[in-house]
């Protein structure tokens, strides 16, 4: 398969996940995101890429690690003394996270890494990041992933400003508008950050693991500020 014609199909299949996951039924994230990051990586390997070139050579794999984990590190951290300080606790109120502890962590610790994570990173720094750079470069390929991944997330702000309206009510156009456009800023700016760390270590690691603290203790700090709000 061409490069040109993996990408296409890549990109086709990312616009059917994307719509899956938002109307989809939860239970089956955990095993559509491995299973479509599967089928991905095929279509990279079909079109030439090797393991290393989509992040998952197993040279990289401590490089991978010390620079996730620092970052993962980083972020824990903030959310910690974010979630601590009363001032900055109620910025992390998100309506979709005010649920019980269980739920939280079934949440943050299998819907995220295998439903979002897994697949995200093998989508954009991985099959994605691979093809654009074969035949762009790296700085093309951190800039056209960065910009698809903030375009991805524009359901997902839709449901975020919606349920964040409380249920019965419906956003207004401002509102929606101005989440929208906070959230694809955001998740651009995000994935230039993944981008300098796959490139900088050679491995999807790196990203995935950021990806998950952000996204993972994401979740925790927002169920366990709500615990506190009802306190």
């Amino acid at each position: 398969m061409s490069v040109t014609g993996a990408l296409v199909l890549t990109v086709l299949v990312l616009v059917a996940v994307n719509v899956w996951v938002h109307v989809g039924p939860e239970r089956w994230q955990p095993v559509t995101g491995p299973a479509v990051a599967v089928l991905l990586l095929l279509i990279g390997r079909w079109a030439g890429l090797s393991w290393a070139e989509l992040g998952l050579g197993r040279a990289a794999v401590l490089s991978g690690l010390l620079w996730g984990g620092a970052a993962a590190a980083l972020v824990a951290v903030v959310y910690g003394v974010g979630v601590s300080v009363p001032a900055s606790r109620r910025r992390f109120l998100d309506a979709r996270h005010r649920v019980g502890p269980a739920r939280a962590a079934r949440r943050a610790l299998l819907l995220v890494p295998l439903g979002v994570v897994v697949f995200e990173e093998v989508a954009f720094r991985g099959v994605l990041w691979g093809l654009v750079e074969e035949g762009r470069g790296p700085l093309v390929a951190a800039a056209a992933t960065s910009v698809l991944f903030g375009v991805w997330h524009v359901l997902p702000a839709v449901d975020g400003a919606r349920a964040n309206a409380g249920e019965g009510h419906r956003a207004r156009p401002a509102v929606l508008i101005r989440q929208v456009a906070g959230t694809v800023a955001f998740t651009t700016l995000a994935g230039i950050v993944f981008a300098v760390l796959r490139q900088q270590s050679g491995s999807l690691l790196a990203p995935f693991l950021l990806h998950w603290a952000t996204n993972g203790l994401g979740i925790l700090a927002a169920a366990w500020a709500w615990t506190t709000q009802r306190d």
